[in-house]
């Protein structure tokens, strides 16, 4: 059954996925949802047999409807190839009796490989598959682990351009020297004097911006998105869960349609609502245990049904989670308004105008299966050195806030349900804070010694994405204000004469 997208602010009109791909965000700024979750059409025993490319093409062909079979494979080879270090893609490795998933193998060591990886396949075929003819420029904002992501997935790609924005001082050494090395005569990187969100904000300016769209038309450009706002990321992160659950199905874990809970650590809200999307086409998934750092207006969101970023912006350990604007739990807001895209419109138009929104109390009944709760910097910090000296196992620091909400979640219900807790970074790529989590004597030490260390102690290799920028010269030292980024892009696409 053909699946189409609309616009969260309107339900009119439908779009095919190619063309919501395509367009990154609706015309009116809401998010492209489709217009039914499909069930998945294979059963676990039969998928738990399956790899995760097959896994991938059996959920991405329900969604990615006017796709073909050989364009939609395509695709998927293309992308979880030998870029990753193994060949699971998502390994599932059992610590203290919960299964961290990792998806951190990729060629940037974050989760967003997974989906930045086939991101650009699904983009180029959709341009043909619409006779675009246009330059497609990719422009995102980033809190750390998108933008090095989609540079490496959009570098040297035919008929792209990549633009990323990412707060100067908001993401950690590693992750700004993966993205101010990147090569490619089509890559562009900015630091913005702001955080994440003046980023997010000023991106999602641009692409509303009619006279800016109407000046790149004229020079065969268009902008697309390769945030987590694009319906061709969110897709690709369903997959990993149907794996993770036919993995434990397969390993005699859980029995077949045994529920499982799954902990998310999340800013911006997309990788969770993948998983509620797995659970809404029958995945046995139970509670969605949301976890936020300091900032942690998810979390509020839950305990009282209001939504208010008017608050202090704090910069944590987990830089990748340091946001008060999460742009996907509209897509969430838009499906317990009963998908009345007036009414979702009407709540985003409150957060646009006043930092806050409340939704009714017949909406949050539908949020019964989300827990959230939240970890301070103290608390990571004791989860990463408490799991390395149990175990051995180490965390980062996005994973150790997932790992020490779902502590407080498991003393505070008593729930023993099978758990799978997303572990979406390497720690090699926050290895000052893990190192000085698990112990302070490390501190003196620079980045790449705090590397050769971490390897040593957790008797891990080193990733190539670590070792490839010991010596990469700096190719992007690009720096602006955030009421600058409308120049800076036209500067760089040459639209500015």
């Amino acid at each position: 059954m053909e699946v189409l997208y609309s616009s969260t602010r309107n339900g009119e009109p439908k779009f095919t996925a190619s063309q919501a791909i395509l367009k990154g965000l609706a015309d009116d700024g809401g998010l492209f949802v489709p217009d039914h979750i499909p069930a998945l059409s294979c059963s676990m025993r039969d998928l738990s047999g399956k790899s995760y490319q097959e896994v991938a093409y059996e959920v991405m062909k329900l969604f990615f409807t006017d796709f073909t079979e050989e364009e939609l494979k395509n695709c998927i080879e293309r992308a979880y190839d030998s870029k990753f270090d193994t060949e699971e893609i998502a390994p599932l490795v059992e610590a203290e009796g919960t299964y961290y998933l990792e998806l951190f193998h990729g060629a940037t060591i974050a989760f967003k490989d997974m989906a930045l990886s086939i991101l650009p396949h699904l983009m180029i075929t959709s341009a043909k598959k619409n006779q675009v003819e246009n330059e497609i420029v990719i422009l995102t904002a980033t809190s750390g682990d998108t933008g090095k992501a989609a540079l490496a997935g959009f570098a040297g790609v035919e008929g792209t351009k990549i633009i990323v924005f990412y707060p100067k001082n908001g993401v950690s050494p590693i992750q700004e020297r993966q993205m101010v090395t990147q090569k490619g005569d089509n890559t562009f990187v900015v630091g913005i004097r702001g955080n994440f969100d003046d980023a997010q904000t000023g991106v999602k300016a641009l692409f509303n911006d009619r006279e800016l769209a109407q000046e790149m038309a004229a020079a065969g450009l268009q902008f697309s998105s390769a945030n987590s706002i694009n319906i061709g990321r969110l897709v690709p992160q369903v997959v990993y869960y149907v794996y993770a659950y036919a993995k434990l199905f397969q390993e005699e874990r859980i029995a077949e349609g045994e529920k499982i809970n799954v902990v998310v650590p999340t800013g911006n809200f997309g990788n969770i609502l993948a998983a509620f999307y797995a659970r809404q086409m029958g995945v046995p998934i139970g509670k969605l245990i949301c976890a936020s750092n300091e900032n942690k207006v998810l979390y509020d969101f839950f305990a009282t049904g209001t939504y208010d970023r008017n608050r202090e912006f704090v910069l944590t350990t987990s830089p990748s989670m340091d946001i008060l604007i999460s742009s996907n739990l509209e897509r969430l807001i838009y499906r317990i308004a009963g998908e009345d895209a007036q009414k979702n419109a009407a709540l985003m138009d409150s957060l646009a105008r006043t930092g806050v929104y409340e939704i009714t109390e017949q909406m949050r009944e539908q949020l019964a299966d989300f827990y959230g709760n939240y970890a301070d910097e103290a608390e990571t910090a004791g989860r990463i050195r408490q799991m390395y000296e149990n175990t051995g196992y180490v965390l980062d620091t996005h994973t150790a806030v997932a790992s020490a909400v779902y502590q407080k979640y498991r003393e505070s219900s008593k729930d023993e349900t099978v758990t799978v807790i997303a572990s979406t970074a390497s720690p090699f790529k926050f290895t000052r804070s893990v190192m000085n989590a698990i112990d302070g004597k490390y501190d003196a030490m620079s980045d790449f010694e705090l590397v050769d260390e971490l390897a040593r102690i957790g008797r891990l290799d080193v990733p190539n994405a670590i070792a490839e920028i010991r010596t990469a010269p700096v190719v992007h030292d690009n720096i602006c204000d955030k009421t600058e980024m409308k120049a800076v892009v036209k500067h760089f696409l040459g639209v500015d004469a």
